[in-house]
């Protein structure tokens, strides 16, 4: 049998299972284009459990275009704060701040005007148009490439550029409207998450293409999606200074471009530093002690941190000074120092108890 004709037979196949069978989540529920793009912009590099308290909390302070066009940069990456990769919470207010100024505040219906605004790739057009408006747009994401790769048994790495135009192309070509198209969307993703998963066996007796499946027939799924390996991180070494003067903490914004840019972050130094040669580097510390180690992942880079807290004689200069209150609620600091942050918390809640 041919591809296409592979294609034309799932896609029935594919619709009638996921409206039977469809897990239930908060952004399916109310599928509207701005509940859609939010959501799929969220779960972008972000497990769906992770996102799910994210999502509610940003709808509620932030309900339609308008109101993110509005916010407040500083209280929009607060709200954003965990969920990594800052740029895509910046892109959205871009987004929305272009779509008040030249549509009205209403998300464009056509995969390639919506590529023309800022944070939207190929897959986000796809599903907004297809989830939203029901136009006959796929959205290809890893799912999509992982199950089509195992259906029609194509070697072609998933990772080029090439691979993922021709798989759309392929789907495009047999892609319903209307509500089939929402549906055929959601549900070669939902296939991908929940069945013919990544990592692990996958659950071939309960998916609804087994019976096209030109991997499961041959006995081959382990064999597909193919892939090349990863390049290797890059690791970096990083001391983190937990600088305290009196009731209050030092942190500082780092520069506007580049990892984490315009976030704020506790004082640090690009290289592991001893006990001594840290509290060499501030000029009126009062002494100098280990506050643990951690390992930060980004996709490229890696991070080992050591940190040390240092209790400071006056405010320096170069840092904003807060307590450990106001770092909770205004500044929006990377998960990056998640460990360091926790350190703090202890010691101002031991404190506090201590006061009581």
């Amino acid at each position: 049998m041919e591809d296409r004709e592979i294609l034309k037979q799932a896609v029935p196949l594919l619709v009638d299972w996921y409206a039977a069978s469809r897990r239930v989540l908060p952004w399916r529920e109310s599928p509207t284009p701005y509940h859609v793009w939010i959501s799929e912009i969220m779960l972008q590099q972000t497990r769906i459990e992770a996102v799910i308290p994210y999502y509610a909390r940003f709808l509620a302070e932030l309900p339609d275009v308008e109101a993110l066009a509005e916010c407040d940069e500083n209280r929009l990456l607060k709200l954003w704060e965990g969920l990594g990769y800052y740029s895509r919470a910046r892109n959205l207010q871009k987004t929305a701040k272009q779509i008040m100024a030249e549509y009205g505040g209403a998300l464009p219906r056509k995969a390639e005007e919506l590529k023309k605004l800022p944070g939207i790739g190929d897959y986000t057009a796809g599903a907004i148009a297809s989830i939203a408006y029901g136009e006959p747009e796929p959205a290809v994401d890893g799912n999509v490439l992982r199950v089509l790769s195992r259906l029609l048994c194509f070697e072609d790495d998933i990772m080029e550029q090439k691979t993922r135009r021709r798989v759309t192309d392929e789907l495009r070509a047999v892609y319903p409207s209307g509500e089939s198209a929402a549906l055929l969307t959601e549900g070669i993703m939902e296939l991908g998450e929940t069945i013919c998963i990544p990592n692990g066996e996958a659950r071939c007796e309960l998916c609804p293409l087994r019976v096209l499946c030109r991997a499961r027939g041959a006995g081959t799924v382990d064999k597909y999606p193919v892939k090349a390996a990863p390049k290797p991180r890059r690791v970096e070494e990083r001391t983190v200074l937990l600088l305290r003067c009196r009731e209050r903490w030092a942190i500082r914004r780092r520069a506007g471009r580049g990892l984490l840019a315009g976030l704020w972050e506790f004082p640090n130094e690009p290289c592991a530093l001893s006990a001594d040669e840290a509290s060499a580097r501030i000029p009126n510390a009062l002494n100098c002690r280990p506050c643990g180690e951690a390992t930060h992942i980004f996709t490229h880079v890696e991070w080992h941190m050591r940190g040390f807290r240092i209790d400071c004689e006056d405010e320096l200069p170069d840092y904003v000074w807060v307590t450990a209150a106001e770092l909770g609620q205004s500044y929006p600091l990377p998960t990056a120092f998640r460990f360091f942050r926790k350190q703090l918390e202890q010691e101002a809640a031991h404190e506090r108890t201590n006061h009581s």
